[in-house]
């Protein structure tokens, strides 16, 4: 593996990604099997003048034998220092920002009691919901980033050795993350502008909703929430510090109105929900709310996902990404949402975010609610787009614009 690029990924992740600031608290969570990433970001949070860097450590065996072998009832009650070890930080006056790099092994629950594991964490979800609003409400700066664990790269080359499906997976990563071409910043700022370009003219139309259609049997109407507004690329704080939420990210993304979704969906790549895969899905709304669904594998867990809680079963994104994205063309499946969502037009079941709203983060949920975005302990994101997928929108004043053409951007 390329030492000057893992250094150049860590860099551009923690200082353009999160886009760390003199005397900010940062908090890196990070797989037990990758330290010496983590070691790499904790120097560029030091570099770019952070005043305290801390690591929390995450370990997908741990994770598996407390699931398997501790009671549900132990499992949920949490203990208030959990949620105070972020909020402490996130109400220091110098604030804070947070990274979080994703390595798991897409099945590291399988065969787990599904009903349990999606308990357990919607219970974690919802203790730890006043710190997920900082950052679904981007009063901090956030991203999520990936490095290739032993485990994960196994899943996505089987053929080869671990040793290899490592050095192969960093590869890709380096190469999607535009890594590879050895000035990262100057490429991102290059497709941020591009993107943003996208999601202005997006917004100029005024859209009132889209019409998504492939050969495969998608159909699906969405209407979009009331002041909607479409973000993509970047992302600013309430203070205007700007970040980029997702590396890689290709997506423009909006707010649908959680009772104005209507039609049939089907997944285009399989998805990992809880360390195990869902593949072959299908979903029908009718009204905003899915009213049939099924499943080639793993239904039952796609049950469990559609009925965490009252409105996981409404969406709370729509994403538009092209079929030429480098994460689509490196003709890879990571297994993995952060990539495989950038790969295709993707929907999310669950909450929405209030930045997708005009004034949205400054509003009550009830206010948001009011506007038509959705609010769920979950926010799932899965893949919809193919290569012939076709997407138009319709204006608020009635006029019909082409957004997509064959799985590309008609503009």
């Amino acid at each position: 593996m390329n030492q000057h690029f893992l250094q150049l990924y860590a860099d551009f992740i923690v200082k353009v990604g999160v886009n760390v600031r003199p005397r900010q608290n940062f908090i890196v969570r990070c797989p037990v099997t990758m330290p010496d990433f983590a070691h790499a970001c904790v120097r560029a949070g030091y570099e770019a003048g952070a005043k305290t860097v801390v690591v929390r450590w995450e370990d997908d065996k741990l994770t598996r034998l407390n699931m398997e072998m501790a009671d549900e009832k132990d499992l949920t009650a949490m203990k208030p220092y959990e949620l105070r070890s972020y909020l402490d930080y996130a109400e220091d006056p110098d604030g804070c920002c947070t990274l979080a790099i994703h390595a798991e092994d897409p099945e590291a629950l399988a065969g787990l009691d599904a009903g349990k594991l999606n308990r357990v964490s919607l219970a974690r979800r919802t203790f730890l919901k006043p710190w997920q609003e900082y950052t679904m409400n981007d009063r901090v700066q956030w991203c999520v980033a990936a490095v290739p664990a032993p485990s994960w790269a196994a899943k996505v080359f089987p053929e080869l050795p671990v040793e290899e499906a490592v050095e192969k997976l960093w590869q890709v990563i380096f190469d999607v993350c535009r890594v590879s071409t050895g000035d990262p910043v100057t490429a991102w700022q290059e497709h941020v502008a591009k993107t943003k370009a996208r999601r202005d003219q997006l917004n100029a139309w005024n859209l009132d909703h889209v019409h998504i259609v492939s050969s495969n049997g998608t159909d699906l109407t969405v209407g979009l929430a009331d002041d909607a507004t479409w973000e993509g690329a970047s992302s600013k704080t309430d203070g205007g510090i700007e970040f980029i939420a997702n590396v890689p990210t290709e997506e423009v993304f909006c707010a649908p109105h959680r009772e104005r979704v209507n039609g049939t969906v089907y997944g285009t790549k399989p998805y990992v929900y809880n360390g195990q895969l869902i593949e072959g899905w299908h979903v029908t709304f009718k009204d905003g709310k899915v009213v049939e669904h099924g499943a080639e594998k793993n239904a039952s867990l796609l049950a469990e996902l559609l009925s965490t809680d009252e409105s996981s079963n409404r969406i709370g994104e729509v994403a538009f990404v092209p079929a030429s994205s480098p994460i689509n063309r490196s003709g890879v499946l990571f297994f993995n949402t952060l990539f495989d969502e950038n790969a295709a037009c993707h929907i999310a079941f669950g909450a929405g975010y209030p930045t997708n709203i005009k004034g949205g983060s400054a509003m009550t949920r009830a206010q948001l609610m009011e506007k038509g975005l959705n609010d769920s302990a979950i926010h799932e994101d899965v893949m919809i787009g193919a290569p012939d997928t076709h997407i138009t929108g319709t204006t608020k004043d009635g006029q019909e614009v082409t957004i997509f053409v064959n799985g590309e951007w008609a503009f």
